[in-house]
């Protein structure tokens, strides 16, 4: 009796580190989605023995350590693209791994947190009057992030230098005290749906220096998302140029100066899914990831 071949799945991740946290949902997923009935392999992204033309879909979970190998990152995206189909898809990768989407963002009428950019070369031009936060343009887990008052500007030039000095831009924006109050909320979104909600408190301490490790998700608990913080994610999600079909996303907001939600991140290459906080989500995850490998 023939019997059809079970589909391939890869669910990319990366080398182990010392900078790089576990991904606790992985081994679940590659057990699930197994027992779904495809084949299921976690991998490395830059592990040169791969033959991603073997698998009928390549998704992107927790490639935690693309944030300072992003030129590499991009490139492997694009070879992976060409010889499978890749989730999320390379042009979103190549957009998504640079946070001046922010500024798009914010152009396409999106309420997002207000950002201005400093390259290496640029003159260094800093608040005077508020206190802000510092992070590359291409960055994850908080790294080489921090806050500053005005009356840190001497440490702040540093941290710029160090930063310009590695090749990155640097992000600047307001420190939205929002965050204090109501948290980060972060809706994830997979097969196109609203999968869960997620609250989680402030990641940046104040006198933190940028170089020191952060609980990148601090007092992670259940959200159930609000009307205005779906329309707010539904509009960024639109906005994404392109309008391409995404496996998943992840909107973290924060409630801006005038108390709306509005824009911190968009996530759309390597969103930790906290499926250990809502376990009854995997299920709707792999049936997605069966469905786009099926295609």
């Amino acid at each position: 009796m023939f019997r059809t071949p079970a589909v391939r799945v890869a669910l990319v991740t990366c080398r182990p580190g010392p900078e790089v946290a576990a991904d606790g949902d992985l081994p679940v997923l590659v057990r699930e989605v197994r027992a779904a009935g495809a084949d299921a392999d976690a991998v490395h992204w830059d592990d040169p023995d791969v033959d991603w033309a073997a698998y009928d879909l390549a998704v992107i979970r927790s490639t935690w350590d693309y944030s300072w190998r992003a030129a590499e990152f991009t490139a492997w995206a694009e070879r992976c693209g060409k010889a499978t189909r890749l989730a999320n898809p390379a042009p979103v990768v190549r957009w998504n791994t640079d946070k001046r989407y922010l500024g798009e963002l914010a152009s396409a009428g999106v309420p997002a947190v207000p950002t201005r950019y400093l390259a290496p070369g640029d003159p260094v031009d800093l608040p005077r009057d508020h206190e802000y936060v510092v992070k590359p343009t291409s960055g994850a887990g908080a790294r080489f992030a921090a806050r500053y008052t005005p009356g840190e500007r001497d440490t702040a030039v540093r941290h710029l230098a160090r930063m310009h000095a590695e090749g990155f831009t640097a992000m600047v924006q307001p420190y939205v005290r929002g965050v204090e109050v109501a948290g980060e909320r972060a809706l994830q979104f997979f097969g196109g749906r609203l999968l869960h909600a997620s609250r989680k408190g402030a990641v940046l301490a104040p006198g933190t220096p940028y170089d020191e490790p952060k609980v990148a998700h601090p007092g992670l608990e259940p959200w159930v998302p609000t009307p205005a913080e779906l329309a707010v994610a539904e509009r960024a999600l639109a906005a994404v140029p392109g309008a391409p079909e995404l496996l998943y996303a992840r909107v973290d907001l924060v409630d801006g100066a005038d108390g709306q939600p509005c824009v911190m991140e968009l996530e759309l290459v390597e969103p930790n899914l906290f499926l250990s906080l809502h376990p009854g989500s995997v299920p709707k995850v792999v049936d997605a990831v069966l469905a786009a490998a099926g295609r």
